[in-house]
């Protein structure tokens, strides 16, 4: 796993992330309302120091119902306090009063009928809320570097959690491709992984060569706030004018089966690396088929709050797929002491 470039400089401020779970806020937004009725019974919840694939295990245990009737749109942190919803699906009955389970670290907020489950990966973005501690540091640059971030965004790197503890889900992947066994759960982990870091170690190596938010010859685009793709084509005035007002991005590949789409001096890149990671041949085998996702995301209502001298508050939007992490550490080198 490595220690992918910074874009603005390195982080001028050290402190502490997540001392509290109150200091890492996150609500999913969906963006669309539950119909009303449907078999499939959305619970909005509150949790604390819970893992959402055990809150789905929770909810299925109280509805009575196997654990693959539970489904909802994205992992979300343990050490935080988070607001996403569930689906159950309860064809022709009732289930229990949501309101009153007794789940630890849980509670209910919301139930409302639907006419079709959640799937993973449909909710429109996350707001997160976090409080940065006990900082110290470079005061007048960390402000410096928060507004670089707020007029030219991060780079779009997948976060440390990607990759699990002490990037255990590279070792597995490592495994995997060497013709080890392993269950489903474990082995998507791995792919993921191997995916993830593909795509950081070319992201890096554009922010190194201060790309990631420029444009290179060869360059496949996506259109901002989708994952519609086109490109590439040669680069003109209207593709610069468009992509300095965050119309659209450059991307990255999310390694896979098939013909890589970029071309030039971007495919020179990104094949390089890909060979050079050791993980192109396996992800290939596997038949992920190529993909792409953007170089860079712009933290929508982003907001920085000295709370006091040592405390700093930060309040941002990101699209589904993006990670907090990759906002906050070009500003503070963290640790975490969550309790």
């Amino acid at each position: 796993m490595i220690t992918p470039a910074y874009a603005h400089g390195g982080p001028p401020l050290q402190g502490f992330l997540r001392a509290t779970a109150e200091d890492f806020e996150v609500e999913e937004v969906l963006g669309f309302e539950p119909d009303g009725t449907g078999e499939h019974v959305f619970v909005l919840v509150e949790k604390r120091h819970a893992n959402t694939e055990w809150v789905a295990g929770q909810l299925a245990r109280a509805a009575a119902v196997q654990p693959r009737s539970v489904s909802f749109s994205g992992m979300k942190d343990r050490h935080a306090v988070t607001r996403q919803m569930f689906s159950v699906q309860l064809p022709g009955r009732e289930g229990p009063d949501w309101t009153k389970l007794d789940i630890e670290g849980v509670k209910v907020l919301s139930a409302s009928r639907h006419s079709r489950k959640l799937k993973r990966g449909v909710h429109r973005e996350n707001r997160f809320r976090i409080r940065l501690t006990r900082l110290e540091g470079n005061r007048a640059a960390a402000e410096e570097c928060l507004g670089r971030i707020a007029s030219h965004g991060v780079p779009n790197y997948f976060g440390e959690q990607r990759f699990g503890r002490e990037g255990g889900n590279l070792t597995s992947a490592r495994v995997l491709f060497a013709g080890g066994r392993m269950g489903r759960s474990q082995r998507g982990f791995a792919l993921s992984a191997a995916r993830s870091h593909v795509f950081n170690c070319v992201l890096s190596d554009r922010v190194g060569g201060r790309s990631w938010n420029q444009a290179l010859e060869g360059e496949v685009w996506m259109l901002g706030g989708t994952h519609s793709i086109f490109g590439p084509q040669p680069l003109d005035d209207e593709l610069l004018r468009r992509m300095n007002r965050f119309d659209i991005d450059p991307t990255g590949p999310l390694w896979g089966r098939g013909e890589l789409r970029s071309s030039g001096k971007v495919a020179e890149i990104e094949t390089g690396i890909a060979l050079d990671s050791g993980f192109s041949a396996g992800l290939e085998a596997a038949d992920l088929r190529q993909e792409r996702r953007s170089l860079r995301v712009m933290p929508a209502g982003f907001s920085a709050k000295w709370e006091s001298g040592d405390s700093l508050l930060l309040e941002f939007s990101l699209p589904s797929g993006c990670f907090a992490t990759s906002v906050i550490r070009e500003v503070c080198s963290t640790n975490t002491d969550c309790n």
